[in-house]
C-alpha cells in the first residue's frame, strides 16, 4: 500500500517552472537580488497587503534579522512560547536575549494573552508571539499590552502566509511578521522565507543585514551577514503564488474530512475554529486526551501501516538541552503547553491528499 508522508511540498508544473527559470539562462544573474527577486517582492506586497518585504533564503535568518533590527538591548527579556519550533527561541537567544516562556491557550494553543501581561517586568523589552498551525494569536490584546508597556512586537508567522483576520494579512500586525517559505509550508519557495513591515527607515537595515551592508562595489556601511533569497527560490515562489488561493482550498477540503470523521469522538480534541480568521489550513493537530489510545500509540500503529505523522510540537523548546541551565526555562511554568505537546499529534495534510487516504488514516485512529 501507497505510503503516505505527513506533508508533501505543493508544486508547479515542471513546464510552468522551467518557462520561469528560462530567461535566467540568458542572464546568468542567479543570485543577489534579481528580476525574479524583485518580482515576487512586488507580488508578495500586494499579496499580503503590506508595505514592505524583505525576502531571505530562509525563515529563520529572516526571524533573527527582524529581531536585530529593533536594536534590544542585550540581556532584556523576551516573552514568547516554547509552543513552537526550535528556531523561534533560538533567534531570540541568537540576538543576546533572554527567553521567558509563557503558557498557551487551550483552544487555539497560541500565546496566552492573560498570563503574557503578569509575565512583563522591568527588564521585558519585546514579545515574539507565534501562530500557531493557521491560528492566529489575539493581535488586539497583544497590540494593547505591547502600547501599554512600550514593548516591540515581532510575529513568528512561520504558520500564518495567507491566514486574515478581520480580512487582514497576518503580515500587518506588530512591528514586523516572519513568514517561513520552507518546502513544508503552504507556500514554499523550496527554502526561504521574508519579513513584512510598514516602517520605512527598516529597508535600508534588513538589506545591509542581510547581504554583508554592502552599498556599492567600494562601500560596505554596516556588519551584515549572508542571507539572500536567490533567484531560483524566488522562480519557485513566483509559480507557487499563482496558485496558492486553489492550494489552500484543496487543504480546506481535507480539513473538513477530517472533522467530519473525528469531531466529537470521545477523547479526540480538535483545534476550535477561530471567529473573525481566514485559515490557510497549514496543519491538522490532534489532541488524543482520554482516547482509548495514547498519542504515541496511534503515532505507532499509523507509522505500522505506512502513514507519516508528526509530534508536533514536541518537545517543548523549554526543555531543549541546550537551554537547561536559563533560569526562565523548564515546563512547571507552562503545564498546558507541557499537557499538549504530550498529547498532539499533527496528522498528514497537504493539497494533493486524496479524501480517500483521509479515510484510511481515521480508520486507523479509530480503530475501524
Amino acid at each position: 500500500m501507497t505510503k503516505i508522508l505527513v506533508t508533501r511540498s505543493s508544486m508547479p508544473s515542471y513546464e510552468e517552472y522551467c518557462e520561469e527559470i528560462k530567461d535566467l539562462w540568458e542572464s546568468h544573474w542567479l543570485t543577489n537580488m534579481g528580476v525574479k527577486h524583485k518580482k515576487l517582492q512586488e507580488e508578495l506586497e500586494a499579496y499580503l497587503g503590506i508595505s514592505h518585504v524583505a525576502l531571505y533564503t530562509n525563515g529563520h535568518l529572516a526571524l533573527e534579522n527582524a529581531i536585530a533590527s529593533l536594536n534590544l538591548p542585550t540581556g532584556g527579556e523576551v516573552i514568547t512560547t516554547p509552543f513552537t519550533f526550535a528556531s523561534t527561541t533560538h533567534a531570540i537567544v541568537r540576538n543576546g536575549l533572554v527567553p521567558v516562556f509563557c503558557d498557551i491557550k487551550e483552544d487555539d494553543y497560541t500565546i496566552d494573552t492573560v498570563k503574557l501581561e503578569q509575565l512583563i517586568t522591568d527588564k521585558t523589552v519585546a514579545i515574539v508571539p507565534v501562530h500557531v498551525y493557521g491560528n492566529m494569536c489575539d493581535v488586539e490584546e497583544i497590540d494593547r499590552i505591547a502600547k501599554k508597556y512600550g514593548l516591540k512586537v515581532i510575529y513568528d508567522a512561520a504558520h500564518a502566509f495567507g491566514v486574515k483576520y478581520k480580512g487582514v494579512s497576518a503580515a500587518c500586525f506588530g512591528d514586523a511578521s516572519m513568514f517561513s517559505f520552507h518546502a513544508t509550508k503552504v507556500f514554499n519557495t523550496i527554502e526561504g522565507g521574508c519579513v513584512c513591515f510598514k516602517d520605512d527607515k527598516f529597508v535600508t537595515l534588513l538589506n545591509d543585514m542581510k547581504n554583508f551592508g554592502i552599498h556599492g562595489p567600494e562601500s560596505v556601511q554596516y556588519v551584515g551577514g549572508n542571507a539572500k533569497m536567490n533567484e531560483f527560490q524566488a522562480a519557485m515562489g513566483i509559480c507557487n503564488l499563482r496558485h496558492l488561493n486553489d492550494e489552500i482550498a484543496k487543504r480546506k477540503r481535507v480539513v473538513e474530512k477530517y472533522r467530519s470523521r473525528l469531531e466529537g469522538v470521545e477523547g479526540i480534541k480538535l483545534s476550535s475554529i477561530q471567529k473573525d480568521v481566514e485559515s490557510n489550513y497549514a496543519y491538522f493537530p490532534v489532541v488524543f486526551d482520554g482516547y482509548k489510545y495514547t498519542r504515541n500509540e496511534v503515532f505507532e500503529k499509523l507509522a505500522a501501516v505506512g502513514i507519516g505523522a508528526r509530534k508536533y510540537f514536541y518537545p517543548l523548546t523549554n526543555s531543549f538541552e541546550c537551554y537547561r541551565n536559563y533560569p526562565t526555562a523548564g515546563t512547571k511554568k507552562t503545564p498546558i503547553a507541557q499537557h499538549m505537546a504530550l498529547r498532539v499529534l499533527t496528522l498528514p495534510l497537504y493539497a494533493d491528499l486524496s479524501l480517500e487516504d483521509v479515510d484510511r488514516i481515521c480508520d486507523v485512529i479509530l480503530g475501524e
